[in-house]
């Protein structure tokens, strides 16, 4: 199995900190959508996992908010 490395800094930004997102990641999203990307902590595993979640699609967290 290969596997690919990406490295990125973290910039400080007010009291938080930003990071940019490579390029390669994003090839298979379709550019004209706007997402949100979803950081995903598994603390069995100790690993971080990003989603992107397409922004014109409702969230099941959109729904449940709607109808409480």
């Amino acid at each position: 199995m290969s596997s690919v490395e990406f490295k990125r800094k973290l910039y400080k930004r007010g009291s938080s900190f930003e990071t940019t997102i490579p390029m390669p990641l994003l090839f298979a999203l379709d550019k004209e959508k706007k997402y949100n990307v979803v950081f995903l902590f598994d603390s069995e595993a100790n690993k971080w996992y990003i989603q992107f979640e397409d922004t014109s699609k409702k969230s099941i967290e959109d729904e449940v908010k709607k109808n409480a």
